[in-house]
C-alpha cells in the first residue's frame, strides 16, 4: 500500500510479503535513482519505508529478496522503458 507520509513532500511504502522466509525487502524508484532502500519489518509483518519525493507521479517497485516487483495493493501502473510495469505513486 502506498500513501500520503506525515511530512509534506513524503510517500509511505507498506508492503506484506506474498510469502514467509522473505529475508530483505526494499522500495525503488525514479525519485531515489532506482537505488533500492531498504524497509523495515513491522510486528505486523508488513515493511514500510518512508521517503522523501518532489510533488507529482513518482514509477516504483519492491526489490524482495534480490526480485523486482510491482506493488501488489496499488492498481496505478505505468510502462517503463524496458517494456514492465513500474507502480505509479502520486505526491501532492
Amino acid at each position: 500500500m502506498v500513501s500520503k507520509g506525515r511530512k509534506k513532500g513524503t510517500i509511505r511504502f507498506a508492503v506484506r510479503p506474498p510469502r514467509k522466509g522473505i529475508r530483505d525487502v526494499a522500495v525503488a524508484g525514479d525519485f531515489n535513482g532506482w537505488a533500492p532502500m531498504p524497509m523495515r519489518k513491522q510486528k505486523n509483518g508488513d515493511y514500510v519505508a518512508i521517503v522523501e519525493a518532489p510533488p507529482g507521479a513518482h514509477q516504483y517497485k519492491y526489490v524482495v529478496d534480490g526480485e523486482w516487483v510491482t506493488d501488489p495493493d496499488n492498481s496505478s501502473m505505468a510502462v517503463n522503458t524496458l517494456g514492465t510495469l513500474n507502480s505509479v505513486a502520486e505526491v501532492e
